[in-house]
């Protein structure tokens, strides 16, 4: 039997790891989902790889659609077998439909279709077949993939939402980076060689650039570009460790602007996916577990393992929420009175619909006022360049023209 070793984080939040032996990788995946551990790495004799593998080739779109599919071709009294062949059918994704005709063979050969699901994690999560089990425990599956559509296609909403409020600005400072540097790298020795031939006195402005177009031409340049790459490499690798997921998220959360664009969309999603899994009939433990599992942030994964743990002790669900002081006051107020009244899953779809309001205007906001900034930013270190270099020219023409 094969030796694993195995990092990750367990219901606390805390980081984890160990060696264990198992048949295979899907096994002790599974015997550490049992213990409440969930793990980001694995590796078999020095082969390592990531969880999970988002999507395994299937768009969370991809899967909106055929969840919206398949609850209508289910309300309409299809077959369960049949629906899942003709969908398979459509597919132009592949892997999906390879996934698709593998769920259909385990259905026919006597399974659920939840636990048929669950064979398949990296495209039907915990959260999904969780779903679906309620759903085909309680006879009302066509309403539960309803719901399931709905969920993931406003996560998808969520989703865009992140790339709009991180990847323009990143996008915009790395263009202006690669025009400075290709200015400082081609453009401005051709000038420097120009004012050597004429003999003329360099201002200021005009002798600094210069000496960093000298600095980025020069092997000094080449270590720092090479230095920024390395950092950035180990960045990456120090996030995929629970001590720098979790560092990294939390700095996040407390950057200005872009931190309270990622807070609201961080309280969007817990209430959202908590919502519809009390909604669905899944039980609070379990709710909660899977909720922490898919937050997408490290820290709101630990608050709520912590209030996970609290309620498991008998406590309230809203008092474990304020300790954290990682959701703001409006939400688990009206946490607290969805629990007192009994309507927990539609006040959390309520607090779901304003934050998913409210990450609209501040990302629509956020990118109004950084585009003025980014453009001024843009003309006036690539403007300072071209005029340095045309500073000396100015002085020698005035020079010219008074001698005349």
């Amino acid at each position: 039997m094969p030796v694993f070793t195995y990092r990750g984080t367990n219901r606390a939040g805390v980081a984890v790891s160990g060696e264990r032996t198992a048949d295979n990788k899907a096994a002790l995946t599974a015997m550490l989902r049992r213990e409440q551990i969930n793990v980001s790495k694995l590796s078999e004799k020095g082969k390592e790889f990531n969880f999970p593998t988002f999507g395994a080739g299937v768009e969370s779109k991809e899967l909106a659609i055929f969840t919206r599919q398949f609850s209508v071709m289910i309300d309409a009294g299809l077959p369960l077998v049949q629906c899942l062949e003709i969908l398979a059918g459509q597919q132009e994704n592949k892997t999906f439909q390879k996934i698709l005709n593998a769920v259909r063979g385990s259905v026919e050969g006597g399974a659920t279709l939840s636990a048929s699901m669950k064979q398949h994690e990296k495209v039907f999560d915990a959260l999904y077949y969780n779903m679906v089990e309620a759903g085909e425990t309680g006879g009302i599956l066509d309403t539960i993939l309803q719901r399931l559509s709905t969920y993931i296609e406003k996560n998808v909403k969520l989703k865009r939402a992140v790339k709009s409020a991180m990847i323009y600005p990143i996008s915009v400072l790395s263009i202006a980076a690669a025009v400075i540097a290709l200015l400082l790298w081609k453009v401005v020795p051709i000038f420097t060689e120009l004012f050597n031939g004429l003999g003329v006195d360099l201002p200021l402005p005009t002798r600094i650039v210069i000496g960093l177009s000298h600095f980025v031409g020069s092997i000094y340049g080449f270590l720092v570009l090479v230095f920024v790459i390395g950092a950035g490499i180990a960045m990456k690798f120090w996030y995929g460790t629970p001590a720098g997921h979790y560092a990294i998220d939390a700095a996040l959360l407390k950057a200005p602007v872009v931190g309270i664009v990622l807070r609201k969309i961080a309280v969007a999603r817990f209430t959202r996916t908590l919502g519809t899994l009390i909604a669905s009939g899944v039980p609070i433990l379990e709710g909660l577990d899977i909720t922490a599992r898919t937050s997408g942030n490290a820290v709101v994964e630990k608050a709520i393992s912590e209030t996970r743990k609290a309620v498991e002790a008998g406590r309230s669900l809203v008092d474990p929420l304020k300790e954290t002081d990682v959701f703001p006051g409006m939400v688990t107020q009206m946490i607290g009175v969805g629990e007192q009244t009994g309507a927990m899953d539609a006040m959390l779809q309520k607090i779901a619909d304003f934050y998913e309001d409210e990450v609209d205007a501040a990302v629509k906001d956020m990118l109004t006022a950084i585009e003025p900034i980014m453009i001024i930013f843009l003309g006036v270190v690539v403007g300072g360049v071209v005029i340095s270099m045309y500073l000396p020219l100015f002085s020698l023409i005035g020079k010219l023209a008074g001698g005349h």
